[in-house]
């Protein structure tokens, strides 16, 4: 953040770049929400058939994006990854609260940062409604609020032997695009404009997640790598699953990179914000039209296993048909932690 000299206070601050833009959504979009920004508690209003998802992320300058981060990037994804969670549940965006600690207060980057997260609150219907600032290293924390029809959430427990795995979009670009901006990775131009939106302004599922209420067994999104976040998965359902590496889905641009880094990257490489599930192979006309519907590849890329062991594994097969071994299977394996 660049610095800036500037006398503006917190609650200019709230008024000059959240508060008017909230109030501006809420009085040009009915929404769910009853009371929005200016009191203790902001209210939303809901129906007695539906439940409330809750979710919340924080996003650390040097842990999850760079100091010198782009801010109205910065700003789209810090709810884009809010809504992808909601999309894995199937719900639908009520409203969010955002929580900003910040090293000064930049006019400047304030409201290039607002732009980025209004222009994504706009897009899904999603007003902010509440939160907090002070000062201190920039930390940007959102939790997000959503709504789902009763007992309609779709769970991470819910997987079945047979079950087809699906993944939506392609995988392991943000990775890439991380890899390139790092130095660790040489692309042209053009092969890093295609995919540092990926890992910019990642795109949250809403509109299929919704649509696989029902349909889909269980599912979550994929934001610490594939393979990993689909252990969750096996964890919470007992149950293990088979891979067939080939299939993963992804991009002309990172099908340029050696086999190596490309199934790396789209099998643990994180940061994609794509729906994996899972659902009933009797399902998968449905799950053609849903793909058809929303112009979204949908790609099954394998299959759900009754567990063998005490704890569930993923076997993965590779082109040739073979299952990887344990230490050829365990780099694809790895997924992003923050304390590791």
């Amino acid at each position: 953040m660049q610095s800036q000299t500037s006398s503006i206070g917190e609650f200019d601050l709230i008024q000059r770049f959240f508060k008017a833009q909230s109030e501006l959504m809420l009085a040009n979009n009915p929404s769910s929400v009853k009371l929005g920004i200016g009191d203790d508690c902001a209210l939303l209003k809901t129906e007695p058939t539906e439940e409330i998802a809750i979710t919340s992320d924080m996003l650390v300058s040097g842990r999850h994006f760079f100091a010198d981060a782009n801010p109205e990037r910065l700003g789209w994804k810090a709810l884009a990854v809010n809504l992808s969670d909601l999309a894995a549940m199937g719900a639908r965006p009520l409203g969010f609260t955002l929580s900003l600690a910040l090293p000064e207060p930049n006019p400047a980057w304030l409201e290039a940062f607002s732009n980025g997260l209004f222009a994504i609150a706009n897009t899904y219907a999603c007003p902010l409604i509440g939160g907090d600032t002070t000062a201190g290293p920039l930390n940007i924390c959102i939790t997000a609020f959503g709504g789902i029809p009763k007992d309609k959430a779709i769970l991470r427990s819910g997987a079945s032997e047979g079950d087809d795995i699906w993944v939506s979009g392609t995988v392991g670009d943000a990775r890439l695009a991380l890899a390139a901006l790092r130095h660790e990775i040489e692309l042209s131009k053009e092969n890093l404009a295609s995919v540092e939106a990926s890992m910019h302004q990642p795109t949250p599922r809403l509109d299929l997640g919704i649509a696989l209420r029902g349909i889909a067994n269980s599912a979550l999104d994929v934001s610490d790598g594939l393979l990993g976040d689909l252990k969750h998965i096996l964890k919470q359902s007992g149950k293990d699953a088979e891979i067939f590496l080939d299939q993963i889905p992804k991009s002309d641009t990172l099908r340029k990179q050696s086999a190596a880094i490309q199934n790396q990257y789209a099998a643990s490489g994180g940061d994609d914000y794509e729906l994996c599930f899972t659902a009933p192979s009797s399902k998968r006309d449905v799950i053609a039209k849903i793909s058809a519907d929303l112009n979204l590849p949908l790609t099954q890329i394998g299959s759900i296993k009754s567990m063998q062991h005490s704890a569930p594994a993923i076997h993965i097969i590779d082109n040739d048909g073979k299952e990887l071994n344990s230490q050829q299977a365990g780099l694809l394996l790895k997924s992003f932690d923050h304390f590791a």
